[in-house]
Protein backbone atom coordinates (compact mmCIF):
# COMPACT_ATOMS: atom_id res chain seq x y z
CA UNK A 1 0.00 0.00 0.00
CA UNK A 2 1.63 2.86 -1.17
CA UNK A 3 0.63 6.23 1.08
CA UNK A 4 1.62 9.80 1.03
CA UNK A 5 2.89 12.52 4.14
CA UNK A 6 -1.01 13.62 3.30
CA UNK A 7 -2.08 9.39 4.46
CA UNK A 8 0.21 9.48 7.81
CA UNK A 9 -1.72 12.95 9.25
CA UNK A 10 -5.15 11.04 8.72
CA UNK A 11 -3.82 8.12 10.16
CA UNK A 12 -2.54 10.11 12.86
CA UNK A 13 -5.41 11.79 13.99
CA UNK A 14 -8.19 9.21 13.28
CA UNK A 15 -8.56 5.26 13.47
CA UNK A 16 -8.64 4.14 10.10
CA UNK A 17 -10.94 1.26 10.70
CA UNK A 18 -13.06 1.98 14.07
CA UNK A 19 -16.42 2.65 13.20
CA UNK A 20 -18.84 5.23 15.26
CA UNK A 21 -20.93 3.30 16.77
CA UNK A 22 -24.86 4.31 16.78
CA UNK A 23 -26.48 5.29 20.44
CA UNK A 24 -27.19 2.10 22.72
CA UNK A 25 -30.51 0.81 22.57
CA UNK A 26 -32.54 -1.19 25.30
CA UNK A 27 -34.31 -4.54 24.11
CA UNK A 28 -36.14 -7.34 26.87
CA UNK A 29 -33.90 -10.05 27.56
CA UNK A 30 -35.31 -13.20 26.86
CA UNK A 31 -35.18 -16.17 29.56
CA UNK A 32 -35.49 -19.19 27.74
CA UNK A 33 -32.57 -17.87 25.34
CA UNK A 34 -28.97 -19.29 26.52
CA UNK A 35 -26.45 -16.95 25.40
CA UNK A 36 -23.48 -19.80 25.38
CA UNK A 37 -25.51 -22.01 23.55
CA UNK A 38 -25.10 -21.53 19.58
CA UNK A 39 -26.34 -24.89 17.98
CA UNK A 40 -26.66 -28.47 18.55
CA UNK A 41 -23.35 -29.10 17.81
CA UNK A 42 -22.01 -26.82 20.12
CA UNK A 43 -24.87 -28.72 22.76
CA UNK A 44 -22.70 -32.50 21.92
CA UNK A 45 -19.40 -30.47 22.13
CA UNK A 46 -19.80 -29.37 25.40
CA UNK A 47 -20.85 -32.32 26.98
CA UNK A 48 -17.96 -34.19 25.28
CA UNK A 49 -15.57 -31.48 26.77
CA UNK A 50 -17.18 -31.88 30.08
CA UNK A 51 -16.56 -35.53 29.90
CA UNK A 52 -13.10 -35.40 29.18
CA UNK A 53 -12.58 -32.98 32.00
CA UNK A 54 -13.65 -35.68 34.18
CA UNK A 55 -12.16 -38.24 32.91
CA UNK A 56 -8.64 -35.78 33.10
CA UNK A 57 -8.39 -35.86 29.28
CA UNK A 58 -6.42 -32.77 28.14
CA UNK A 59 -9.21 -30.54 25.97
CA UNK A 60 -7.96 -30.56 22.00
CA UNK A 61 -9.06 -27.27 20.62
CA UNK A 62 -9.96 -27.46 17.43
CA UNK A 63 -8.78 -24.28 15.30
CA UNK A 64 -6.91 -23.11 12.31
CA UNK A 65 -4.22 -20.10 11.70
CA UNK A 66 -3.36 -18.22 8.44
CA UNK A 67 -0.85 -15.83 7.28
CA UNK A 68 -1.42 -12.42 7.07
CA UNK A 69 0.71 -9.06 6.10
CA UNK A 70 1.94 -5.98 8.14
CA UNK A 71 1.47 -3.62 4.99
CA UNK A 72 2.68 -0.55 7.93
CA UNK A 73 -0.17 1.00 8.32
CA UNK A 74 -2.75 -2.10 8.72
CA UNK A 75 -2.89 -5.42 8.82
CA UNK A 76 -4.20 -7.16 5.71
CA UNK A 77 -5.34 -10.83 4.84
CA UNK A 78 -5.93 -12.70 1.90
CA UNK A 79 -9.91 -13.66 2.49
CA UNK A 80 -11.31 -16.13 0.15
CA UNK A 81 -15.31 -15.06 -0.78
CA UNK A 82 -17.35 -17.19 -2.81
CA UNK A 83 -14.00 -18.66 -4.39
CA UNK A 84 -12.63 -15.16 -5.37
CA UNK A 85 -9.49 -13.96 -2.78
CA UNK A 86 -9.90 -10.29 -1.48
CA UNK A 87 -7.63 -8.56 0.43
CA UNK A 88 -8.91 -7.13 3.97
CA UNK A 89 -8.01 -5.07 6.27
CA UNK A 90 -7.72 -7.15 9.72
CA UNK A 91 -9.68 -4.85 12.38
CA UNK A 92 -10.59 -6.13 15.88
CA UNK A 93 -12.15 -2.60 16.10
CA UNK A 94 -15.12 -3.33 13.73
CA UNK A 95 -17.32 -6.42 12.87
CA UNK A 96 -18.84 -6.24 9.24
CA UNK A 97 -16.98 -7.84 6.70
CA UNK A 98 -17.26 -6.21 3.66
CA UNK A 99 -15.47 -6.15 -0.15
CA UNK A 100 -15.36 -4.25 -3.47
CA UNK A 101 -13.61 -0.96 -2.30
CA UNK A 102 -11.18 -1.35 -5.45
CA UNK A 103 -13.54 -4.06 -7.52
CA UNK A 104 -16.99 -4.79 -8.42
CA UNK A 105 -17.79 -7.68 -4.77
CA UNK A 106 -20.75 -9.26 -6.50
CA UNK A 107 -22.72 -12.76 -4.90
CA UNK A 108 -20.89 -16.18 -6.18
CA UNK A 109 -23.05 -19.38 -7.16
CA UNK A 110 -22.91 -20.09 -3.83
CA UNK A 111 -23.90 -16.62 -2.32
CA UNK A 112 -27.35 -15.45 -2.45
CA UNK A 113 -28.53 -11.42 -2.06
CA UNK A 114 -30.72 -10.75 1.57
CA UNK A 115 -32.05 -7.75 -0.14
CA UNK A 116 -31.09 -5.84 2.79
CA UNK A 117 -28.76 -2.70 2.60
CA UNK A 118 -25.46 -2.15 4.64
CA UNK A 119 -23.74 1.00 5.98
CA UNK A 120 -21.07 1.65 7.76
CA UNK A 121 -18.77 4.81 9.10
CA UNK A 122 -15.41 4.27 10.46
CA UNK A 123 -13.13 6.93 12.21
CA UNK A 124 -11.37 7.79 8.65
CA UNK A 125 -13.37 6.20 6.20
CA UNK A 126 -16.97 4.55 5.29
CA UNK A 127 -18.89 2.47 3.01
CA UNK A 128 -22.27 1.65 1.85
CA UNK A 129 -23.69 -0.76 -0.24
CA UNK A 130 -26.00 -4.24 -0.11
CA UNK A 131 -25.21 -7.27 2.01
CA UNK A 132 -25.75 -11.03 0.44
CA UNK A 133 -24.17 -14.17 2.16
CA UNK A 134 -21.47 -16.01 0.53
CA UNK A 135 -19.06 -18.55 1.86
CA UNK A 136 -15.98 -17.26 3.27
CA UNK A 137 -12.89 -18.96 4.07
CA UNK A 138 -9.37 -18.14 6.11
CA UNK A 139 -6.85 -20.21 7.41
CA UNK A 140 -8.64 -23.42 5.73
CA UNK A 141 -11.63 -22.59 7.67
CA UNK A 142 -15.45 -21.73 5.94
CA UNK A 143 -18.71 -20.05 7.06
CA UNK A 144 -21.10 -21.43 4.65
CA UNK A 145 -23.89 -17.98 4.74
CA UNK A 146 -21.45 -15.27 5.76
CA UNK A 147 -23.15 -11.79 6.16
CA UNK A 148 -20.78 -9.80 3.05
CA UNK A 149 -21.49 -6.17 2.32
CA UNK A 150 -20.28 -5.34 -1.19
CA UNK A 151 -19.73 -1.87 -1.50
CA UNK A 152 -21.30 0.45 -3.69
CA UNK A 153 -19.34 3.38 -2.50
CA UNK A 154 -16.70 3.68 -0.10
CA UNK A 155 -13.59 6.08 1.24
CA UNK A 156 -10.66 5.98 3.00
CA UNK A 157 -9.62 2.56 1.99
CA UNK A 158 -6.67 3.17 -0.90
CA UNK A 159 -5.29 -0.63 -1.90
CA UNK A 160 -7.43 -2.87 0.23
CA UNK A 161 -10.31 -4.09 -0.75
CA UNK A 162 -12.13 -3.54 2.20
CA UNK A 163 -12.19 -5.57 5.97
CA UNK A 164 -12.76 -8.48 7.87
CA UNK A 165 -14.27 -7.22 10.74
CA UNK A 166 -13.73 -9.23 14.06
CA UNK A 167 -14.84 -7.04 16.69
CA UNK A 168 -17.86 -7.86 18.97
CA UNK A 169 -21.07 -8.71 17.40
CA UNK A 170 -23.02 -5.56 18.98
CA UNK A 171 -20.77 -3.63 16.58
CA UNK A 172 -22.99 -4.26 13.40
CA UNK A 173 -25.92 -3.05 15.18
CA UNK A 174 -27.63 -0.87 12.97
CA UNK A 175 -25.50 -1.65 9.95
CA UNK A 176 -27.45 -3.76 7.85
CA UNK A 177 -31.52 -2.68 7.02
CA UNK A 178 -33.07 -5.95 7.41
CA UNK A 179 -31.31 -7.14 10.99
CA UNK A 180 -30.97 -5.96 14.00
CA UNK A 181 -27.15 -7.49 14.49
CA UNK A 182 -25.24 -9.68 11.58
CA UNK A 183 -22.99 -12.86 13.05
CA UNK A 184 -19.17 -12.20 12.73
CA UNK A 185 -17.18 -14.35 10.89
CA UNK A 186 -15.42 -15.57 14.34
CA UNK A 187 -19.28 -16.20 15.29
CA UNK A 188 -20.48 -18.01 12.47
CA UNK A 189 -16.74 -20.41 12.48
CA UNK A 190 -17.86 -21.03 16.36
CA UNK A 191 -22.13 -21.72 15.93
CA UNK A 192 -21.10 -24.17 12.72
CA UNK A 193 -18.37 -25.86 15.50
CA UNK A 194 -15.79 -25.10 12.80
CA UNK A 195 -13.61 -24.08 16.25
CA UNK A 196 -14.03 -25.00 19.67
CA UNK A 197 -13.67 -22.04 21.35
CA UNK A 198 -14.37 -18.24 20.29
CA UNK A 199 -11.01 -17.27 20.16
CA UNK A 200 -8.73 -14.90 17.66
CA UNK A 201 -4.55 -14.97 18.38
CA UNK A 202 -2.87 -12.21 16.78
CA UNK A 203 0.46 -11.91 15.74
CA UNK A 204 2.37 -9.29 13.28
CA UNK A 205 6.24 -8.26 13.62
CA UNK A 206 7.46 -4.93 12.96
CA UNK A 207 8.30 -4.05 9.35
CA UNK A 208 11.95 -4.77 8.35
CA UNK A 209 13.91 -1.59 7.18
CA UNK A 210 12.09 0.05 4.94
CA UNK A 211 10.08 -2.42 3.73
CA UNK A 212 6.19 -2.06 3.61
CA UNK A 213 4.59 -4.82 3.12
CA UNK A 214 6.08 -7.81 5.20
CA UNK A 215 3.50 -11.17 5.03
CA UNK A 216 5.41 -11.33 8.69
CA UNK A 217 1.60 -11.84 10.93
CA UNK A 218 -0.21 -14.74 11.69
CA UNK A 219 -4.16 -14.97 12.44
CA UNK A 220 -5.03 -17.99 14.72
CA UNK A 221 -8.71 -19.13 14.89
CA UNK A 222 -10.57 -20.41 17.94
CA UNK A 223 -6.94 -20.63 19.92
CA UNK A 224 -3.37 -19.44 20.17
CA UNK A 225 0.01 -20.52 18.70
CA UNK A 226 2.48 -20.81 21.38
CA UNK A 227 5.36 -20.43 18.95
CA UNK A 228 4.43 -16.86 18.40
CA UNK A 229 4.94 -15.83 22.03
CA UNK A 230 7.32 -16.25 25.13
CA UNK A 231 6.40 -16.53 28.69
CA UNK A 232 2.84 -17.04 29.66
CA UNK A 233 -0.40 -14.81 28.32
CA UNK A 234 -1.53 -12.93 30.65
CA UNK A 235 -5.49 -12.07 30.77
CA UNK A 236 -7.70 -8.64 31.51
CA UNK A 237 -11.33 -8.92 31.77
CA UNK A 238 -12.93 -6.90 29.01
CA UNK A 239 -15.19 -4.02 29.82
CA UNK A 240 -19.10 -3.93 30.94
CA UNK A 241 -20.06 -0.55 30.83
CA UNK A 242 -18.76 2.76 29.27
CA UNK A 243 -18.14 4.14 25.45
CA UNK A 244 -15.31 1.64 25.24
CA UNK A 245 -17.60 -1.57 26.13
CA UNK A 246 -18.98 -2.42 22.84
CA UNK A 247 -15.28 -2.48 21.49
CA UNK A 248 -12.20 -4.80 22.94
CA UNK A 249 -12.66 -2.72 26.02
CA UNK A 250 -9.93 -2.47 28.36
CA UNK A 251 -9.22 -0.81 31.60
CA UNK A 252 -5.19 0.66 31.60
CA UNK A 253 -3.66 1.34 35.08
CA UNK A 254 -1.19 3.77 34.01
CA UNK A 255 1.05 5.17 31.05
CA UNK A 256 4.29 5.65 32.11
CA UNK A 257 7.47 7.40 30.32
CA UNK A 258 10.42 6.49 32.13
CA UNK A 259 9.94 7.03 35.92
CA UNK A 260 7.15 9.89 34.44
CA UNK A 261 3.52 8.67 35.44
CA UNK A 262 1.49 10.24 32.63
CA UNK A 263 -1.85 8.93 33.96
CA UNK A 264 -3.06 6.52 36.69
CA UNK A 265 -5.73 4.97 35.21
CA UNK A 266 -7.89 5.55 31.56
CA UNK A 267 -9.90 3.12 29.66
CA UNK A 268 -9.75 2.54 26.11
CA UNK A 269 -10.09 -0.07 23.27
CA UNK A 270 -7.51 -2.84 21.34
CA UNK A 271 -7.72 -2.40 18.14
CA UNK A 272 -5.83 -3.85 15.35
CA UNK A 273 -7.29 -1.42 12.56
CA UNK A 274 -5.34 1.44 13.93
CA UNK A 275 -2.03 2.50 13.06
CA UNK A 276 -0.75 4.31 16.07
CA UNK A 277 -0.79 4.19 19.99
CA UNK A 278 -3.56 6.92 20.87
CA UNK A 279 -3.52 8.17 24.72
CA UNK A 280 -5.56 10.74 26.59
CA UNK A 281 -4.83 14.29 25.90
CA UNK A 282 -3.46 15.29 29.36
CA UNK A 283 -1.28 12.12 29.33
CA UNK A 284 -0.17 12.89 25.84
CA UNK A 285 1.09 16.19 26.62
CA UNK A 286 2.65 14.62 29.86
CA UNK A 287 4.92 12.95 27.64
CA UNK A 288 5.78 15.72 24.92
CA UNK A 289 6.87 17.71 28.04
CA UNK A 290 9.12 14.69 29.87
CA UNK A 291 10.19 13.65 27.02
CA UNK A 292 10.81 17.01 25.07
CA UNK A 293 8.61 17.20 22.20
CA UNK A 294 6.03 18.61 20.39
CA UNK A 295 3.25 17.84 18.05
CA UNK A 296 4.76 18.23 14.38
CA UNK A 297 2.63 20.38 12.33
CA UNK A 298 2.95 18.93 8.93
CA UNK A 299 2.92 15.24 9.60
CA UNK A 300 0.96 15.71 13.06
CA UNK A 301 3.30 12.82 14.75
CA UNK A 302 4.83 13.77 18.41
CA UNK A 303 8.37 15.02 17.22
CA UNK A 304 11.63 15.52 19.00
CA UNK A 305 14.94 17.15 18.05
CA UNK A 306 16.44 14.80 20.38
CA UNK A 307 15.85 11.24 19.92
CA UNK A 308 13.96 10.41 23.70
CA UNK A 309 15.88 7.69 25.64
CA UNK A 310 13.51 6.43 28.20
CA UNK A 311 11.11 3.35 28.00
CA UNK A 312 7.22 4.10 27.52
CA UNK A 313 5.00 1.57 29.22
CA UNK A 314 1.16 0.29 29.75
CA UNK A 315 0.21 -1.15 32.77
CA UNK A 316 -2.48 -3.77 32.73
CA UNK A 317 -3.94 -4.57 36.08
CA UNK A 318 -0.70 -5.55 37.94
CA UNK A 319 1.16 -5.64 34.62
CA UNK A 320 3.48 -3.80 32.84
CA UNK A 321 3.89 -3.79 28.79
CA UNK A 322 7.20 -1.75 28.10
CA UNK A 323 7.94 -0.33 24.11
CA UNK A 324 11.58 0.59 24.34
CA UNK A 325 12.49 4.28 21.73
CA UNK A 326 13.23 1.94 18.99
CA UNK A 327 10.18 0.20 19.05
CA UNK A 328 7.95 3.05 19.84
CA UNK A 329 9.83 5.73 17.49
CA UNK A 330 9.21 5.83 13.49
CA UNK A 331 12.30 3.95 11.47
CA UNK A 332 14.55 6.26 10.15
CA UNK A 333 14.80 3.68 7.32
CA UNK A 334 11.01 4.57 6.93
CA UNK A 335 11.13 8.70 6.60
CA UNK A 336 10.80 8.54 2.90
CA UNK A 337 7.64 6.39 2.54
CA UNK A 338 6.31 8.78 4.87
CA UNK A 339 7.57 12.34 4.15
CA UNK A 340 9.63 12.95 6.99
CA UNK A 341 12.34 14.99 7.57
CA UNK A 342 15.71 14.00 8.23
CA UNK A 343 17.38 15.15 11.55
CA UNK A 344 14.05 14.59 13.65
CA UNK A 345 12.43 12.02 15.62
CA UNK A 346 8.40 11.17 15.61
CA UNK A 347 6.87 8.55 18.28
CA UNK A 348 4.13 6.07 16.87
CA UNK A 349 2.30 7.68 20.17
CA UNK A 350 -0.39 10.70 19.87
CA UNK A 351 -3.21 12.09 21.47
CA UNK A 352 -6.52 10.68 21.74
CA UNK A 353 -8.88 13.37 23.50
CA UNK A 354 -10.28 14.53 26.53
CA UNK A 355 -13.25 12.31 26.60
CA UNK A 356 -15.27 9.23 25.27
CA UNK A 357 -12.53 6.66 24.16
CA UNK A 358 -9.63 8.61 23.81
CA UNK A 359 -7.13 5.88 24.43
CA UNK A 360 -6.86 2.43 21.50
CA UNK A 361 -3.86 0.59 21.89
CA UNK A 362 -3.09 0.19 17.87
CA UNK A 363 -0.83 -1.75 15.32
CA UNK A 364 2.61 -0.03 16.94
CA UNK A 365 1.80 -1.55 20.03
CA UNK A 366 0.61 -4.91 19.27
CA UNK A 367 3.12 -5.60 16.76
CA UNK A 368 5.75 -6.17 19.86
CA UNK A 369 3.03 -7.87 22.13
CA UNK A 370 1.37 -11.26 20.75
CA UNK A 371 -2.53 -10.33 21.71
CA UNK A 372 -5.45 -12.54 22.18
CA UNK A 373 -9.13 -11.79 21.81
CA UNK A 374 -11.42 -14.04 23.53
CA UNK A 375 -14.66 -13.99 23.22
CA UNK A 376 -16.25 -16.75 25.08
CA UNK A 377 -14.55 -15.49 28.37
CA UNK A 378 -15.10 -11.77 27.50
CA UNK A 379 -11.05 -10.84 28.03
CA UNK A 380 -7.69 -9.94 26.22
CA UNK A 381 -4.74 -11.39 26.62
CA UNK A 382 -1.09 -10.41 25.57
CA UNK A 383 2.29 -11.97 25.61
CA UNK A 384 5.94 -10.48 24.54
CA UNK A 385 5.74 -11.52 20.93
CA UNK A 386 8.63 -14.06 19.96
Amino acid sequence: MLFSSIAIVAAATAALASPVKPSAKTAALSVKRVSNVKSLKNIVQKGQARINKINGVKDIEARASGPATNEDVSYVASVTIGGKSWDLIVDTGSSNTWCGAQSSCEPSSTGKSTGGSVQVSYGSGSFSGTEYKDTVSFGGLTVTSQSVGAARSSSGFSGVDGIIGFGPVDLTEDTVSNANTVPTFLDNLYSQGSISTEVLGVSFKPESGSDSDDTNGELTLGGTDSSKYTGSLTYFSTLKSGSAAPYWGISIASFTYGSTTLASSATGIVDTGTTLIYIPTKAYNAFLSAAGGKTDSSSGLAVFSKAPTSNFAIKFGSTTYTLTPSQYLVPTSQYSFYGLSSGKYYAWINDGGSSGVNTIIGQKFLENYYSVFDTTNGRIGFATAA
